[in-house]
């Protein structure tokens, strides 16, 4: 009998050397092979969530109506007035109706899979709570910290937009006035003058936000019904005023740039529908979040899309769109067409609008530095409610003096270009999710365990001939592997009966194991699929026959990883909303997505990697270590014991390096069986 030692026996996993202290000392430092599992275990490990998910700290005071004006108020605000303006004239031309109807449709993909995790997982975090629940840990916090800077960029160029339209009222006075007394900044990607009044309206923005979500509700109905006011009076107005000859060819055409630039404005014009993604943020402070999430999420994404497709009509037949004024458009083409009181009320509906998306931000950016800071990935100050307002105070604070200190020394242009690459890599994640959580045992579905470690028998059922199943102990779940092929009921996750006798070899996996690694051989695919569409012909000149051999090498890998992940079941018959056409939808959601960041700038990827390593460096610093999961884990022995069961009654005992969820109390019975064995 072998009986564990601290002097004689050596660690498992540990490199051996040979006799030696030189190489005992190699060995001491080189590291072992079950450290690197458990650090990648520790890496991908998911969320643990409650039983009761609508049990919060938060205020449940919210209802749909609330819901859809906080997404119309972040999605119709400086996008409307500004951004049509800037895509139509420097990308798209007329054409920029086209790129919002793609940005709509890709938009409205991501914002199905928004709703369904809204719906299933009613807590406060947005893409940051669904990837932590489906994917894993560094992607969490990787996703989140692309989101903070979202909103921060979102909020500091909504509010350099804002303080451009009310100088536009004043005849750019603000402007003038800084420019002589201030100064001018001659320096890249920062701003010609600082925007003090736009630093001034986000410190306003933040103390309304301070005073709770009863009143950032109130505050954002009143601005949201006067911003659709002013929209249906330009698009009557607009109309009225329409010259079809501005879409003609001697004003340059329909679509000047092209296909190529009806793209990349497609990939701006997703700043415009980063808003609604507010709703899920908020879905801890729904009332009724199963049904209150996906109707909001739809009914605002569809009025928001309908919105920015018609006030472009309107643009672009007003005047021709080379002569458009990127900063105020629609004011200055109404000015320009002689109706200086409609370019006055124009500019004065868009700042109410622009107040909206202010107030969405920084509504929900504390909300997500709440979930990270709760889960204890980024600082536990983050994650203090205030006892009276119900907020977290402190995220709303600090991230609002942030947002005004970028507002006063960056450009907008920059701002903008900068904010549509998380976005997209944020829909990508969340669509991703989707397909691994679809394709998972729900909590329900697994057995307990009765006394005595047996699993506890389903009425009416009981173990037939020719069974093989197997379980794990010293786990509160357990896994059960159904080799039954006759059986037509199989559980998520699993192959399903029609494909076993075809793809009989996948059988032998957990279930949802093939499913994940198909939706990673997926996402690969989409990126080698999309360089070579966006790249090939440009930047790396292909020949015509390789481009092509790419093309169909790359489209069958992202179809076969499809099919693999169809030909699996998947969780039927839920209580809350499901995005249909799983997993095309969400597959297509990637496509699209992965397609749009790759048409952005070299410079917006660069700094966006340079905050990538700003995040790591926070994770691997703090995360990691205050990790509320990282603290669930037991910190001793790490065997487990697996038991597969026959028909015949015989028992085969299999001992394996796992991550247990129990207390290891049970543990020394485990050793005795192994050295018995």
């Amino acid at each position: 009998m072998l009986t564990p030692s601290c002097s004689s026996a050596r660690s498992p996993g540990r490199v051996w050397l040979g006799a030696g202290p030189a190489a005992s000392r190699m060995a001491r430092w080189l590291p072992r092979s079950t450290d690197l599992t458990r650090f990648c275990q520790k890496l991908n490990r998911v969320k643990t969530l409650e039983d009761d998910m609508m049990e919060t700290s938060f205020n449940r005071c919210l209802s749909t109506i609330d819901l859809t004006l906080l997404g119309i108020g972040g999605m119709v605000g400086s996008g409307l007035y500004v951004l049509t303006g800037t895509v139509a004239k420097e990308m798209a031309g007329p054409a920029v109706i086209v790129s919002f109807i793609i940005a709509g449709f890709a938009s409205l993909l991501a914002a199905l899979c928004y709703a369904e995790f809204g719906a299933r997982v009613p807590k406060t975090g947005s893409a940051y709570m669904f990837t932590y629940v489906s994917v894993g840990e560094i992607w969490a916090f990787l996703i989140g910290w692309n989101v903070l800077l979202e909103y921060m960029i979102g909020g500091a160029a909504v509010a350099r937009a804002w303080s451009g339209y009310l100088d536009s009222i004043f005849n750019h006075k603000i402007k003038n006035f800084t420019e002589t007394h201030v100064g001018t900044w001659q320096v890249p990607f920062l701003a010609h003058y600082p925007d003090f009044l736009a630093a001034a309206i986000l410190l306003v923005a933040t103390t309304f936000i301070s005073f709770g979500a009863k009143v950032s509700s109130w505050l954002n109905h009143v601005f949201s019904a006067i911003s659709m006011g002013v929209i249906l009076f330009i698009l009557i107005m607009g109309f009225i005023l329409a010259q079809p000859k501005n879409w003609s060819a001697q004003e340059g055409g329909f679509a000047p740039y092209g296909l190529s630039g009806i793209m990349a404005g497609t990939a701006t014009c997703f700043y415009a529908f980063v808003g609604f993604d507010v709703i899920a943020a908020s879905s801890e402070e729904a009332r009724n979040p199963q049904r209150a999430v996906p109707r909001a999420i739809a009914f605002s994404l569809g009025l928001a899309t309908g919105a920015y497709i018609l006030v472009s009509v309107v643009l672009t037949l007003m005047v021709p769109w080379h002569t458009l004024d990127p900063d105020s458009a629609l004011a200055d083409a109404f000015y320009r067409r002689g109706y200086a009181w409609a370019g006055f009320l124009v500019a004065a509906g868009s700042i109410c609008a622009m107040n909206t998306v202010l107030l969405s931000n920084l509504f929900s950016l504390p909300r997500i530095v709440y979930a990270m800071a709760e889960d204890g990935l980024f600082f536990r100050i983050f994650s203090r409610v205030h006892p009276r307002t119900q907020v977290p105070v402190v995220g709303i604070v600090v991230f609002g003096l942030l947002m005004a200190l970028l507002a006063l020394v960056f450009d907008l242009e920059a701002l903008v270009q900068f904010l549509s690459i998380g976005t997209l890599l944020a829909y990508t994640f969340v669509a991703a999710s989707i397909i691994v959580l679809r394709f998972q045992q729900q909590k329900g579905d697994v057995p307990a365990l009765a006394a005595g470690g047996r699993p506890s028998p389903e009425p009416h059922e009981g173990p037939s001939a020719g069974e093989l199943k197997e379980y794990e102990s010293f786990s509160d779940k357990l896994q059960l592997v159904d080799r039954d092929k006759s059986k037509e009921h199989r559980e998520p996750g699993q192959l399903k009966a029609a494909f076993e006798p075809y793809l009989e070899f996948l059988s032998d996996f957990y279930p949802g194991e093939v499913v994940t690694v198909a939706v990673v051989t997926l996402m690969v695919s989409a990126i080698c699929l999309c360089s070579v569409l966006v790249f090939g012909s440009t930047h790396l000149h292909l020949p015509t026959w390789s481009y092509s051999l790419l093309l169909v090498l790359f489209s069958l890998g992202f179809l076969l990883s499809l099919l693999l992940i169809w030909a699996h079941e998947q969780q039927h018959g839920t209580q809350t909303f499901q995005i249909p056409l799983v997993p095309l939808s969400p597959a297509l959601s990637i496509l699209l997505n992965i397609y749009l960041m790759l048409k952005l700038s070299y410079m917006t990827w660069l700094r966006f990697a340079v905050w990538l390593l700003l995040g790591l460096l926070v994770y691997f610093g703090y995360g990691i270590w205050h990790s509320k999961e990282n603290l669930r884990e037991p910190r001793e022995q790490r065997l487990s014991a697996r038991y597969v069961v026959f028909p015949s009654g015989s028992l085969e005992e299999r001992v394996q390096p796992v991550q247990p969820s129990a207390q290891p109390a049970s543990l020394p019975d485990t050793d005795t069986a192994d050295s018995k064995r």
